[in-house]
């Protein structure tokens, strides 16, 4: 089993940042790969980042490329993303997530996910 704790979230204006953290916890937690996805009311969850745990190697979205990051801290078993120049579309729950491949971007791909954060980019 694997538990996910984000934090992070809040409220900023557009053009602003957040960062946002996930620490995570269980056993076997080597073998997942970490990612970020988000969700809107009434829509699906989004896939924005994730991360493969060993390598480093990343994965984003088109829609955050060039604005978010994603990273980890393996000595504190922590994942980031950190989000620059936030627009009001960026405005969602994120959800921290561990699953096999950081390639994956669909949200059945995954199988661990937190409670989520809120994020609302906002004037």
């Amino acid at each position: 089993q694997v538990q996910l704790v984000e934090s992070g979230g809040g409220r900023v204006q557009p053009g602003g940042s957040l960062k946002l953290s996930c620490e995570r916890s269980g056993r076997t937690l080597s073998r997942y790969a970490m990612g970020w996805f988000r969700q809107t009311p009434g829509q699906a969850r989004e896939f924005v980042a994730a991360i493969n745990w060993s390598s480093g190697d990343t994965s984003l979205a088109d829609s955050v490329k060039g604005r978010f990051t994603i990273s980890r801290d393996k000595a504190k078993n922590t994942v980031y993303l950190q989000m620059n120049i936030l627009k009001p579309e960026d405005t969602a729950v994120y959800y921290c997530t561990a699953g096999e491949s950081y390639r994956n971007t669909r949200g059945d791909e995954y199988r661990y996910w937190g409670q989520g954060t809120q994020v609302t980019v906002s004037s």
